[in-house]
């Protein structure tokens, strides 16, 4: 009977222990796999592995305010200038940027948006071509000076796409490209007139940019792909 009662005492603490957990071993598995997608691919985040950070937050904050005094010395300041920022990261950038010289010039700038479906270079095959979603920019961009923002040029096939999208919604004066990180292997020949930072990098690693506005962090991270 001692026996009987001491193997009870010792069920009923398990039991105890086990209910005391927020989930089920069940639950947290699947709330680990959903960890591991991000929101560009269904690329799982367990067949990358980080290697360095190339930013900071403090460095992509100062990397702007250097990006925003280049637009304005090569634009003639803010005037006709508008920006378009490629979504999803682009578009938080453009903004920024967009605050930025509107406070250095002491004049608003027009910021908008080009939503491509959005299959990114950087993690997607070579063979999906991108395809832009309908909708409106935002602003008039006839013959404005327009600055397509991104924040990885890789090989030139979604800025082609937004190029095509921006000119389906009107003639711009002149188009610029911005690209916080180009790290190189373009197939189409696609440069960008401002650049935050220039990332070597092999066909293997990943760059990922992570912006507090749609990731609630900031920073910029090389990813290497495991399988």
């Amino acid at each position: 009977m001692a026996f009987c009662s001491a193997a009870q005492a010792n069920r009923s603490f398990l039991n105890q222990c086990f209910l005391s957990c927020s989930c089920s071993p069940g639950d947290r598995l699947v709330s680990s796999a959903k960890s591991l997608m991000t929101d560009q691919t269904t690329t799982p985040l367990s067949t990358l592995r980080e290697k360095h950070r190339i930013m900071s937050a403090s460095e992509i904050e100062r990397t702007l305010v250097r990006l925003a005094h280049e637009i304005i010395e090569k634009n003639n300041g803010g005037r006709n200038l508008g920006l378009v920022g490629i979504k999803r990261r682009g578009v938080p950038l453009a903004e920024r940027l967009g605050r930025m010289i509107s406070g250095i010039e002491k004049k608003h700038v027009d910021t908008g948006m080009l939503d491509i479906n959005f299959y990114r270079d950087d993690l997607s095959t070579r063979d999906v071509r991108p395809v832009v979603s309908d909708g409106a920019i935002g602003f008039d961009v006839n013959g404005r000076n327009i600055i397509l923002v991104d924040d990885v040029l890789y090989t030139g096939r979604t800025v082609r796409a937004a190029m095509d999208a921006l000119f389906d919604h009107g003639r711009p004066q002149r188009v610029q490209l911005l690209a916080l990180i180009d790290r190189g292997h373009r197939e189409l020949p696609v440069e960008a007139s401002f650049v935050g930072r220039v990332v070597q990098t092999t066909d293997r690693e990943v760059i990922e940019v992570k912006l507090r506005e749609i990731d609630n962090d900031e920073q910029v991270l090389l990813m290497e792909r495991m399988d």
